[in-house]
């Protein structure tokens, strides 16, 4: 859920820090005191669209902060976040935005640096903002198939599963036998070009780790001379008369001595022999290397130029020798396909026709579940308009395209979600003909519909927070109290903000703010302030009176209020 909402410079709020809790908040106030201007925030906060108008008057920029709280470990959020490398730490996430005069947007979630795409796509999962004509994923045909599967995800998912796996294969089959029955002009210039490639890298006889051993010799060539007196001035350090080896040999000679006399000098006798044989053998080692090493600037030549050769298949087939040589392996794979080209189209062929046969078992399968849970869909939406009063509507899950219309596998549109090509239709008025969801205009019944959606979806949808902002205009008297009602149970499954001029949504909230301008310095700002229960009364009685608030009006607030307990206790 949002816990926490920072507001600095944005259009008439200098500055707001909100703290918010579960449940539903019902924010009120008089016409433009700024109540959709908070929400104008946190649409900008989620990845919406900025502009330098939002920044107040007089200053450089505009910032926004949330912190929200993520309660499961499966909500979306996180593997989204996982996907742009963002780390999330106790199931936390804040998310910040700055609009600047200058017209910059900078974007951070959780610290990290995002652009504004993926600010909206992980912000789209923790914020769903409904206005009277905003519906989003619920009034985006393309989407009404992801919301059936989600409202039957027990039995789906494992059908959705199956389909997945073997259309990946398919799609890999299709896709192989779509390039190999390309235009032979052009698989013909593919061939002469990868059979050029393929010699080029056999003509080099590349070993592993060549290139290695090359810079190492190179380096060696390169500081031959240093290398060659370095050597040589420590063998004659050890041999020769009165060098190091003669005088350890003395050393050794007068411990024989010293040991003979005393026997307690035998360790130290022993160890002296001991350096004396290692240094022996050292000098000999010395004197090997010293004889094998000969100046070969021809040598340095050839390295150089084995060295360009490989660096130059390395810019055009790979960024190591391994590599190299692995593009040389799958090109001589791509030879031997196009040369038996025919064979190969066969083959795939023959394992597409069959694939065709188990994708279409699979997704007949998948069609048949998606008809029994669209049936139960229809069942529970019709439920939830009765509760609003719309009783007389009809809701439809309309198939455009499934499994039953095909008789040829042939003639299949096979698609990564399955068969299936789905829409939502109502009809609100009897006697009238079922139409796109998306296309239903009257505004009272588009909210009344859209709230009896939300209700379904709301426990699917894995949403944070839901903002209603208006939904509620054009209704009134007990369709209003069944909106405050729905409003109220969606708050049951997500925190729920809900921006409203019906007393009897007012009278729902478990947390009621209230909106206010006033004037400060000469300059007008919002400020927001936490109802009491008596200053909640004072203001339902306002929202139903208007400016005159009585006793009568207050009786009828507590009314609201008291009835609203009465609802909520039994939800």
């Amino acid at each position: 859920m949002l816990q926490e909402l920072t507001i600095r410079n944005f259009a008439i709020i200098d500055e707001l820090n909100l703290s918010f809790d579960k449940g539903l908040t019902t924010i009120t106030g008089e016409t433009g005191a700024g109540k959709s201007i908070i929400i104008d925030a946190i649409h900008l906060l989620v990845g919406g669209r900025g502009s330098v108008e939002f920044i107040r008057h007089g200053e450089k920029k505009a910032e926004i902060e949330g912190l929200f709280t993520i309660q499961s470990n499966e909500h979306p959020c996180i593997e989204r976040a996982r996907e742009f490398g963002i780390e999330i730490e106790e199931g936390m996430m804040v998310l910040h935005r700055n609009i600047s005069t200058n017209g910059k947007n900078v974007c951070r979630i959780n610290g990290k640096l995002v652009t504004i795409s993926v600010l909206r796509e992980i912000g789209s999962t923790l914020v769903d903002i409904h206005g009277q004509h905003e519906h989003q994923e619920l009034m985006n045909e393309s989407l009404h198939l992801h919301l059936l599967d989600q409202y039957g995800k027990a039995d789906i998912e494992k059908a959705i599963a199956n389909y997945s796996e073997v259309y990946k294969n398919y799609e890999q089959t299709l896709s192989r036998l779509k390039k190999l029955s390309e235009n032979e002009q052009q698989m013909a210039h593919r061939l002469d070009l990868i059979q050029f490639q393929l010699k080029e890298i056999h003509n080099a006889d590349l070993r592993l780790n060549e290139d290695e051993e090359l810079l190492d010799e190179k380096r060696k060539l390169m500081n031959f001379e240093r290398l060659f007196d370095a050597l040589k001035t420590s063998f004659d350090a050890l041999q020769g008369e009165q060098r190091g080896l003669d005088w350890v040999s003395l050393l050794m000679s007068q411990m024989e001595t010293a040991a003979e006399l005393n026997k307690e000098y035998e360790p130290m006798l022993e160890a002296v022999s001991n350096c004396f044989y290692t240094l022996e053998d050292i000098t000999r080692n010395l004197s090997d290397e010293l004889d094998k090493l000969e100046f070969q600037p021809d040598r340095l030549n050839d390295i150089e130029s084995r060295l360009n050769e490989i660096n130059q298949l390395k810019r055009k087939y790979g960024q190591s020798i391994q590599g190299i040589l692995e593009y040389g392996a799958r090109i001589e794979e791509e030879i031997e396909t196009i040369t038996n080209r025919e064979s190969h189209i066969q083959k795939l062929q023959k394992s597409l026709s069959t694939m065709q046969k188990d994708l279409f078992l699979e997704g007949k399968q998948l069609s048949d579940l998606r008809h029994i849970w669209a049936k139960r869909l229809t069942e529970a939406i019709s439920n939830e308009l009765k509760q609003l009063y719309m009783d007389k509507t009809i809701f439809e899950v309309r198939f455009h395209q499934s499994a039953e219309n095909f008789l040829d596998m042939q003639d299949i549109p096979f698609r990564k979600d399955g068969l299936d090509i789905i829409e939502f239709y109502i009809s609100t008025n009897p006697g009238e003909p079922l139409k796109p969801l998306a296309k239903v205009a009257s505004g009272g019944e588009l909210s009344r519909m859209m709230l009896a959606l939300k209700t379904i979806f709301s426990k699917h949808q894995g949403i944070t927070s839901i903002i209603f902002d208006e939904v509620d205009t054009g209704v009134s008297g007990r369709v209003a109290q069944a909106i405050a009602e729905k409003i109220h149970q969606i708050s049951t499954n997500s925190q729920v903000f809900c921006i409203s001029h019906l007393p009897q949504v007012a009278a729902m909230a478990d947390t009621h703010l209230f909106i206010r301008k006033e004037m400060a310095d000469g300059r007008t700002r919002t400020s927001v302030k936490l109802l009491s229960h008596d200053e909640k009364i004072t203001e339902i009685g306002r929202m139903i009176s208007g400016v005159e608030i009585t006793d009568v009006t207050k009786e009828h607030a507590k009314e609201l209020i008291e009835l609203a307990y009465a609802t909520k206790a039994t939800n």
